[in-house]
């Protein structure tokens, strides 16, 4: 079955913005902090958001299905996968620093078919529809022409899980390799190459929520969205965001 892209984008965007401004009422304010069971932190506002993007869902499209950070899956064998993360970045936000976002994944028949990154301290929002292009606050947004590692800006979430998931000579010769490197990281990451503002983002380790919205964003602004083996994928745990012309250069490091 065929679905209207557009329509999904459009809701994924609404839905982001209202569960992303729920976060600002907790954020550099009053919020409840747990720690889960792989001690990754936890917090009301992350379980508010995603639990009003779910109720918007299911009120709007029943037959969809969910698959979300806080609350698990829903009739997930569905045609249409919403996959939610409330707030990625949750160690930015308890430390009131804005670049954590509100992620909405769209998957089709098994494609990742539309994505939606929203910084709502930033008021920064980004989406994609396959075939539909991408833009920044309604705005058509491209990476940014980079076809040299020495000129290239790199970024990751932490040095410290490429050691862990066995990627610390690839990460060496990149930090040494390109001019620039920032750890602005998690999906602001990825929201920085899509929308020009940096050339590499590099995730060692991801869930499939902080993949989903990913894809879709990156290639249809002229980016390429792989593993460190070069599938394009959401499914295989970590992540590479860059130019066409950069993506041959970093994969010979892996």
């Amino acid at each position: 079955m065929d679905y209207n892209l557009r329509e999904l984008r459009s809701a994924a965007e609404e839905f982001a913005r209202l569960g992303g401004n729920s976060t600002l009422k907790h954020f550099n304010k009053s919020f409840e902090l747990e720690y889960k069971d792989d001690d990754s932190p936890v917090t009301n506002a992350d379980r508010e958001a995603e639990q009003l993007i779910r109720d918007e869902i299911k009120k709007r499209y029943p037959g969809h299905g969910i698959i979300g950070e806080e609350f698990g899956s829903e009739n997930p064998e569905s045609d249409v996968v919403w996959i939610l993360d409330p707030i990625d970045g949750t160690k930015s936000f308890i430390h009131g620093v804005p670049i954590y976002t509100t992620l909405i994944g769209v998957v089709v028949n098994n494609v990742p078919s539309a994505g939606v990154i929203y910084a709502p301290a930033l008021d920064e929002l980004v989406s994609a529809a396959k075939g539909g292009g991408c833009t920044l606050n309604g705005e058509p947004c491209r990476v940014r022409k980079c076809d040299s590692l020495e000129k290239a800006t790199l970024l990751t979430t932490d040095v410290t899980s490429f050691e862990e998931f066995g990627f610390e000579s690839p990460l060496k010769k990149l930090l040494e390799s390109t001019r620039l490197h920032r750890t602005w990281g998690d999906a602001y990451g990825h929201m920085l190459v899509a929308t020009g503002r940096a050339d590499i983002m590099i995730d060692a380790v991801l869930n499939i929520w902080d993949a989903a919205a990913l894809l879709p964003v990156v290639t249809e602004a002229g980016g390429s969205y792989t593993d460190v083996n070069g599938n394009v994928t959401i499914e295989t745990g970590n992540a590479i965001s860059t130019t066409k012309e950069l993506l041959p250069k970093i994969l010979s490091y892996f």
